[in-house]
């Protein structure tokens, strides 16, 4: 039911966006790089709806109100590196509207994420802590029982930090 259509039509509603996918890094273009939703499944799909691909350049073209954007999938944060810094999904998202978005810098095993994740959402939630802190305690706890830092150190934090 995420397909790309019904979730670009919830984008610009959401206060808090966390989209658990799979991204694609396209380091050729930047805006090239996209985050995989489900392809459409109407008989006549606008462009770009078959494969379910909402790309940078795409992201570009919304009006978005939300506080924090969480990209909780592979190479989200990576982009084409220029004189004006990484474009790509990131900086497409605050482009959009976004002050503050979570990005992957590396491609991300899928258990340890799910509790860095759970763990950044308690402490934002329950503990009140602002993003970047919220977090950094996510991944000091995730690392007590992962303690390769490929399983808890992918993550940053762009733009706002509360």
């Amino acid at each position: 039911m995420a397909t790309k259509a019904s979730i670009v039509q919830l984008l610009p509603r959401a206060r808090i966006i966390h989209l658990a996918t799979h991204g694609i890094f396209d380091d050729i273009r930047g805006l090239g790089s996209a985050i995989s939703l489900a392809p459409g499944a109407s008989f006549s799909p606008k462009p770009g709806e078959i494969n379910g691909l909402l790309t940078a350049e795409e992201i570009l073209d919304l009006k978005l109100q939300a506080e924090l954007v969480v990209l909780s999938a592979c190479d989200t944060g990576r982009g084409k590196i220029t004189g004006d810094g990484v474009i790509g999904l990131s900086r497409s998202l605050i482009s959009a509207g976004v002050p503050s978005v979570m990005v992957s810098l590396w491609s991300i095993p899928d258990a340890p994420t799910a509790e860095l994740m759970s763990q950044f959402y308690t402490n934002l939630q329950q503990r009140h802590m602002d993003k970047a802190q919220a977090l950094r305690q996510a991944m000091l706890t995730t690392m007590k029982t992962h303690p390769n830092p490929v399983d808890w150190a992918a993550f940053t934090l762009i733009g706002e930090f509360q």
